[in-house]
């Protein structure tokens, strides 16, 4: 994402979409009775009544938001809402969307911009390191991307069955396997960094396998084993730590850990009503929400109690955190959706 203009006074912010994970990260900004502008296809009545023909032009409008739909499986983001400038063959009022794709430019008007948002903002302009995450033991390994909205999984692979008098060489031809499927996805992808864990000593073996380029960008680590689980285990391991603090995915993972870690301590809050009178007590440190706890409250029409509450943490100076990753969010979910830390 690249920020072309920034005026916090007039609440105008002026983005150029540069990616997919762009969507994503609009998708939490962009909000109820939020004004967004940009070029946008619409269709035209020309003519008069008796000759009259309709054609779709490209035309500059602005309009009121009034939902957004973020469909991650088709890359597609659409920007709902009712027209309230644009050019005077088309009516104020009417109803109208955006859908945004890479290369698009938009501008954004708030009447207050979160401190949060702005962080959204900021931290979808800063370029990513694209690290590949290899989950394997003797017999199965998995394939993942880290993504800032997750882990995206790539493949799965399993070695032929083994029998004892040949385990060296079943060894050995299945980390060879391993080995070209990294270098392939290092190639196609452009991945600057591999993560490679195993349990035991597995991981030994391949290393050995790996050509020296893809070598000298690997770090090893150790899982309990290879399941669906072994991603999120990964991404905890504090080995890890030096390369993924600036990775979205790890930093949710370990809030929710402490999160965790502070409700046995008492000294955290969860659920919509503690976190209403700790937050308005001015008791709240932090404040975690997940994705899917804001997009039930909008489907449910509730979305303006969350906003406020939103906005009193802000004003009280409690960090605010939205929780997108899989793992993360099905943890806080089973909290309420909603929780965080306290100051005392």
């Amino acid at each position: 994402m690249k920020i072309l203009g920034k005026n916090l006074k007039t609440g105008n912010i002026g983005l150029e979409i540069t990616n997919n994970e762009d969507l994503w990260y609009l998708s939490h900004i962009i909000e109820e009775k939020d004004l967004v502008s940009g070029k946008t296809e619409r269709k035209i009545k020309i003519g008069n009544e008796e000759n009259q023909k309709t054609t779709r032009k490209q035309v500059f409008l602005t309009i009121k938001t009034e939902k957004t739909e973020y469909e991650p499986e088709n890359n597609s983001l659409r920007i709902l809402g009712t027209i309230t400038k644009g050019p005077e063959n088309i009516p104020l009022g009417e109803h109208h969307s955006f859908n945004i794709s890479i290369k698009d430019k938009l501008n954004i008007i708030k009447t207050n911009w979160l401190k949060y948002q702005i962080e959204k903002i900021e931290e979808a302009t800063k370029e990513k390191r694209k690290i590949l995450l290899v989950a394997f033991d003797r017999e199965e390994v998995k394939y993942a991307i880290l993504k800032n909205s997750g882990y995206k999984t790539l493949s799965e692979q399993k070695g032929d069955e083994q029998k004892k008098q040949d385990e060296k060489t079943h060894k050995n031809n299945f980390y060879q396997e391993i080995s070209k499927q990294i270098k392939e996805y290092v190639d196609r992808l452009k991945i600057e960094k591999i993560i490679i864990a195993s349990p035991a000593f597995w991981k030994e073996y391949l290393l050995k396998e790996l050509p020296e380029e893809i070598k000298k960008n690997t770090i090893s680590a150790t899982i309990s084993g290879v399941d669906n689980s072994s991603f999120s285990e990964i991404l905890k391991r504090d080995e890890l730590k030096k390369l993924l603090q600036d990775e979205r995915t790890s930093k949710e993972i370990r809030l929710i850990e402490e999160l965790l870690g502070a409700i046995s301590k008492d000294k955290a809050f969860y659920g919509i009503k503690e976190a209403k009178e700790k937050i308005e007590e001015g008791a709240a440190s932090n404040l975690i929400i997940s994705e899917s706890y804001i997009k039930k409250m909008k489907e449910e029409n509730k979305y303006t109690e969350i906003d406020t509450l939103l906005k009193t943490a802000e004003s009280l100076k409690t960090k605010i955190t939205i929780i997108s990753g899989k793992e993360s969010s099905k943890k806080l979910d089973g909290l309420g959706g909603i929780g965080g830390t306290l100051r005392w």
